[in-house]
């Protein structure tokens, strides 16, 4: 090696270690690199501790393409990346600055590890009040509509008993009678609707035991059996073998299921008979939960319905007041379960939740 190359060494040892310094007296991690080559020339303490551990730290180009994010320039503002290995949040500056003749790329790693822990709190804060205030109005809408529609009830059940009588008296046609007494089901099954949704506004918390998913699709299938053969509507039912039972509320659970089997049928009433069928599917999902599914072939929707879609008072019916999948997807959630859409594969839609299998660990916060 000869006399001025030892020399020039010597000099950009020297100019490194003044650098190197500077960026001590840096309050953050702090580096520079050459702009010429991109070769990391200095860094402080800090800089070290946060990224040493990354082979590519000592180009600046290799350290970018590591944290995911693009060259910046000066006065750009800050990007914020996500360390692979340490996991730590940092905004990253960048600035140009000149030492001893050498231009340079000067990089400052500001920790916001706390911020964006703050931020998450506070995004997890205003989920659960925007729950809080969403459980609110539909458990107001839930008391009005419950007593609002219990004394009507109450009449039909009258009216529906005293017809019987007087059928049974008369000796009247067997179909009127048994179409009576189908009325009369509906009618029962809807009073205990109602009174279990106004236990359920009251207590705000569902009475949960162990229920069999089959039962519940074949009480829902049952009260719609007559409007799905009046469409001739195809219905299957493909519950995995030994589907375990979950933890519900019976009546309400069916309620959700009664209602996304109504909004499959409405979906489908267009659609040629030949394309009507429904499946309802139900099985166990990698989270261990219980899934069931209520697949349609109706027109699907649109990127812009599908995003509105929970939204309380969004509809796609012509005469819906949106409330439907609003409360259904509150019931779910207060099951701790959730509610979700697909589209499905060939044409139609998915409507689906998830409930905690009973004595699983959903089940038991």
């Amino acid at each position: 090696m000869t006399s001025a190359h030892m020399t020039g060494v010597r000099a950009k040892s020297q100019a490194a270690a003044g650098a190197g310094a500077l960026l001590e007296a840096v309050p953050f991690a702090c580096a520079a690199y050459a702009r010429k080559d991109g070769a990391l020339v200095a860094a402080n303490h800090r800089f070290l501790d946060a990224f040493s551990a990354l082979p590519e730290h000592v180009r600046r180009d290799a350290l970018l393409a590591a944290l995911h994010t693009e060259v910046a320039t000066e006065g750009a503002p800050p990007q914020e990346v996500h360390t692979p290995h340490s996991g730590r949040w940092y905004a990253l500056h960048w600035g140009e600055a000149e030492h001893d003749g050498q231009a340079l790329w000067l990089l400052t790693a500001v920790d916001i590890g706390e911020r964006i822990e703050a931020l998450d709190s506070r995004k997890s804060q205003q989920e659960k009040l925007l729950f809080t205030s969403r459980m609110m109005s539909v458990g107001e809408m839930a008391a009005t509509l419950a007593h609002e529609l219990n004394q009507p009830l109450a009449a039909i059940m009258n009216y529906l008993n005293g017809s019987l009588r007087l059928v049974g008296q008369a000796g009247g046609p067997a179909q009127v009678e048994r179409a009576l007494q189908a009325a009369r089901t509906q009618a029962e099954h809807a009073s205990a609707v109602i009174a279990r949704v106004r236990e359920f506004v009251r207590a705000r918390e569902p009475k949960r035991s162990e229920q069999d998913v089959a039962v519940m699709a074949a009480t829902v299938l049952e009260l719609l059996r007559l409007e799905a053969e009046r469409l001739q509507l195809r219905i299957d039912v493909l519950l995995a073998p030994s589907l375990p039972t979950v933890f519900a509320d019976r009546v309400m659970i069916e309620q959700v299921l009664l209602n996304l089997v109504k909004n499959a049928i409405e979906a489908m009433r267009e659609v040629p008979a030949a394309r009507r069928e429904l499946r309802i599917e139900g099985r166990v999902n990698l989270d261990d939960e219980i899934e069931v599914r209520v697949c349609d072939r109706g027109a699907g929707l649109s990127s812009e319905q599908q995003g509105q879609l929970f939204s309380p008072f969004f509809t796609t019916k012509n005469e819906g007041l949106g409330i439907g999948l609003a409360i259904c997807r509150s019931i779910i959630e207060y099951h701790k379960g959730r509610l979700f859409f697909e589209p499905r594969d060939g044409g139609g839609s998915i409507f689906g939740f998830t409930l905690p299998r009973f004595g699983g660990a959903g089940a038991r916060g």
